[in-house]
């Protein structure tokens, strides 16, 4: 083989070795990126995790000590469950937060209850303050018994 082909094939061998050299450093640096942003993922979601618990535990306290309406607090804990433990809302005595939102689920809020007509307003709260006399005691009873459930950390 003569020397020039030579020389020629171990350039060519070197600028392939470099080229990986470059793919493989660019390869890292994104794997690298992404378990950072990875990181962060699971840090926001943790967190988000730790402020629903809060919520709920404050929510439960509040219908403890009679500050909230126990419709409202029912709306709120079965939206924080069904993304905490959804399978909790089946479970005695914590379907009542279920079986409350059903019953209400259909009634306006916020912006769509202002621009409701009054006399229909006053007939949904009469509905809705039968509903929270209906279920007073066993919304308690949840709320009590939500307030000292743990939460297992790992739960998505």
């Amino acid at each position: 083989m003569p020397q020039w082909l030579q020389w020629s094939l171990i350039i060519a061998g070197l600028i392939a070795i470099v080229l990986m050299l470059v793919f493989i450093r660019r390869q890292v640096g994104l794997l690298s990126e992404n378990r950072k942003r990875q990181a962060k993922t699971e840090e926001f979601q943790a967190n988000r995790r730790k402020d629903m618990i809060r919520s709920v535990h404050v929510i439960a306290m509040a219908v403890e000590e009679d500050q909230i309406e126990y419709s409202e607090a029912c709306l709120r804990l079965k939206g924080l469950l069904d993304h905490l433990e959804p399978d909790l809302l089946e479970r005695p005595p914590f379907r009542v937060f279920q079986a409350v939102h059903d019953q209400l689920q259909h009634m306006p809020t916020h912006r769509a209850r202002q621009a409701t007509e009054a006399k229909f307003v006053e007939k949904m709260d009469k509905e809705r303050f039968e509903v929270e006399q209906k279920h007073a005691d066993e919304i308690r009873r949840a709320a009590t018994a939500l307030r000292h459930h743990s939460f297992s950390p790992d739960t998505p």
